[in-house]
């Protein structure tokens, strides 16, 4: 399909919910598109590798947001899951992970890189 064509239905569906907030289509056109690249796929060749302590650095110095998730999997040809499980490591309190996992070295390396950008850990 065209690009012109496809703009063209864009703004027809956009026109047809002349009563809707243009926030609010722009916000669902988003998260559609994001549904629709993580359906798709890309590139996830490093997956079940090691992550870098830069790797690790870049993805902990953006907000822990869907957007982010999505821009880091691709960059790094991870799986969407993946980097959404870092910032949640990140974030997770210290005694819930002695409780769960208290010698696993890929924690222990986001709490380190996390830690160092200035996280609560």
């Amino acid at each position: 399909m065209p690009t012109r064509e496809l703009k063209d239905g864009f703004l027809n569906v956009m026109n047809s919910q002349r009563g809707t907030n243009t926030q609010e289509i722009r916000r669902v056109f988003e998260e559609a598109m994001r549904e629709c690249e993580i359906e798709r796929g890309w590139d996830e060749s490093n997956s079940r590798r090691s992550w870098t302590d830069d790797e690790l650095r870049v993805i902990l110095s953006d907000a822990p947001t869907k957007e982010n998730c999505l821009k880091h999997a691709r960059a790094f040809k991870r799986g969407y899951g993946a980097v959404e499980q870092i910032y949640r490591w990140a974030a997770a309190p210290l005694d819930r992970i002695e409780e769960i996992r208290p010698d696993d070295v890929f924690i222990k390396q986001i709490k380190r890189v996390a830690r160092r950008l200035g996280w609560r850990v």
